[in-house]
């Protein structure tokens, strides 16, 4: 199971029934469609990197590489950002996804 921020524990300890309706949520999300869990969590990374949230696109490519992604494939998602989000951007995400990707090596 992927690390989750601390604020996450805190708040399902405080707020169990609220944990438990957004996880389901997202189980729901996840199984509505049928993008295997490599895709879904490439575009859950491209997501993250797209509403620039470094946290979340650690956790999405830590996420990636347990679904099978390669390297290669999580790199290639935050490049994909240069046409649409611009070069800062891209290069942010890259960076971030940098710090789990030499961690790992």
């Amino acid at each position: 199971m992927p690390r989750l921020p601390g604020s996450y524990h805190h708040i399902s300890e405080e707020y169990p029934a609220l944990i438990k309706a957004y996880e389901a949520l997202g189980e729901a999300a996840q199984e509505a469609g049928p993008l295997d869990e490599k895709t879904r969590q490439l575009v859950k990374l491209a997501l993250a990197i797209g509403a620039g949230l470094e946290g979340a696109t650690h956790s999405h490519t830590r996420r990636a590489l347990t679904a099978g992604a390669s390297p290669e494939e999580i790199r290639h998602t935050a490049l994909l950002a240069i046409t649409t989000l611009g070069f800062p951007s891209m290069a942010r995400a890259f960076t971030w996804i940098s710090d789990v990707l030499d961690a790992q090596e």
